[in-house]
């Protein structure tokens, strides 16, 4: 078993744990106190949508801060249900856990989403298909922000041309971003 710690809010210091998976990799503590940083004054409030959710690290860090609700979408069936454990450890009930592919999951009715972390398993090439699906299904809201986590030497240029990268950071192996939706140019 592996575990984190929750780094702010309600939650704080808070240990889960998690099976290892093959791919698995939680975001690194650094580097989540720089992104919720980066969110601290949108955070509270918003509906989060954690695709590719893995340990929930992203996910419940959200909650932790005061999201309004958050959605886990996690395809390994033992993950999944460790992220339904540590639901019921915080209590968490501002926090639902899907156990479905993140694929198959934008197939449904789209409910617009204020924050959206993306954070798939590297070199599959999933992160530009799943961000051009976000867009075009309105998944995202208007103004929304999303997340991108990835490998480092991966470029990001398939992006839809409505998304405009806030801040930037690499750590190790590990690029990352934060990219705000202008729906003025999503038409």
């Amino acid at each position: 078993m592996s575990q984190l710690r929750i780094i702010g809010g309600a939650w704080r210091s808070r240990k889960l744990r998690f099976k290892e998976a093959e791919g698995l990799r939680p975001t690194p503590d650094r580097v989540r106190e720089t992104l919720f940083n980066w969110l601290r004054e949108e955070i509270e409030g918003a509906r989060c949508l954690d695709l590719y959710a893995g340990s929930g690290a992203l996910g419940f860090e959200a909650a932790s801060r005061g999201a309004r609700e958050v959605v886990l979408v996690e395809v390994h069936p033992l993950i999944a249900k460790d992220l339904r454990q540590n639901c019921a450890l915080l209590e968490a009930t501002r926090v639902q856990v899907l156990n479905e592919g993140a694929l198959d999951f934008l197939k449904r009715e789209p409910v617009p989403f204020d924050v959206v972390f993306l954070d798939p398993p590297f070199r599959r090439g999933w992160l530009s298909l799943t961000a051009e699906r976000l867009e075009r299904a309105e998944w995202l809201s208007a103004d929304a922000l999303i997340y991108l986590e990835s490998e480092r030497e991966l470029p990001l240029h398939d992006l839809p041309p409505s998304w405009t990268v806030r801040r930037q950071g690499v750590a190790g192996d590990v690029a990352y971003g934060l990219y705000q939706r202008n729906h003025q140019l999503s038409r």
